[in-house]
């Protein structure tokens, strides 16, 4: 496995345990660059998924999307590889259908301040299906839903793991709005299953919706947040976002038609499994 990280969002800490197997190598390079390998399968998974980090720096989110999907498409073109694409539940933008199926189009902002993600994402999806098509190359896409679980940076800055580590340091936890806007959160491990099975299976180029599709508010994760960790916390409300989706649940008929897929790890204990690491992770005893 050769893995590619420019680490603008990544940690070479979360992938230490591997550093001495010799069927793993880590390249520092980003996608926006061309590079040259021989591989089988190709997993693209590069672009900050939080908010705070792909708007900091919009322009390059649009390259790493765009570019990057390029890239990884000539080089699966060149050497006949399978290339899986990560998409998302942004692509649905703030959805008028619900729950979200893979045959709805979205309803996108496309200039507002998410656009950089969003729309990279749903142009790195065309790309993939303009290569199938005009190229023959092998490809999957996965349309990833609010994914949390350890290894999480600190400062990552989405809702689940803001949510802990403000708990954990009895701060505020600031939601925004009025907190019943809704996310459907998959732990991480059913998210690898799901995006190996697809990978996997023959036939079947997506997009596939990969979440978990049991749906909470936002008010009603923070409340659990709490009382799982034994908080002090308080909420406080902070203003909505542009363009802050009010509602988010896949439907995943489909992987569980075509990939005998579901999520089995409940919201409650993913929380206190992300809970702990975190915990860890503050006190720097993470290993």
């Amino acid at each position: 496995m050769i893995c590619l990280d420019n680490f603008f969002t990544g940690s070479k800490n979360n992938v230490a345990h591997l550093l001495s197997n010799p069927s793993f190598e880590i390249v520092r390079h980003d996608l926006v660059h061309p590079i040259l390998l021989e591989v089988d399968q190709i997993y693209n998974f590069a672009c900050p998924a939080s908010p705070v980090h792909y708007q900091s720096n919009p322009v390059k989110t649009v390259k790493t999307n765009v570019m990057g999907a390029i890239n990884m498409l000539g080089l699966a073109k060149r050497v006949r590889a399978r290339m899986l694409q990560a998409s998302t539940s942004e692509v649905y933008g703030d959805p008028k259908e619900h729950p979200q199926k893979e045959s709805y189009w979205g309803h996108v902002n496309p200039i507002g301040t998410r656009s950089c993600y969003d729309e990279g994402k749903r142009l790195a999806e065309t790309l993939m299906m303009d290569y199938h098509r005009q190229n023959g190359v092998d490809i999957r896409i996965v349309r990833i839903f609010n994914t949390y679980g350890p290894r999480m940076a600190i400062d990552d800055g989405r809702v689940v793991s803001n949510f802990i580590v403000q708990a954990l340091r009895n701060q505020p936890i600031t939601i925004y709005g009025d907190g019943t806007q809704t996310r459907s959160f998959c732990y991480v491990s059913d998210l690898i299953d799901g995006v190996w099975r697809l990978m996997n299976t023959e036939g079947l180029t997506g997009p596939v919706n990969i979440g978990n599709p049991n749906e909470f508010t936002i008010r009603e994760l923070a409340e659990m947040v709490i009382s799982l960790t034994g908080s002090h916390s308080e909420i406080v409300r902070l203003p909505l976002p542009q363009d802050d989706p009010t509602q988010r649940q896949p439907d995943i008929s489909l992987a569980a038609q075509k990939l005998g897929w579901a999520p089995c790890v409940p919201l409650k204990e993913g929380l206190v499994r992300t809970a702990e690491y975190f915990e860890k992770a503050l006190s720097g005893t993470v290993t």
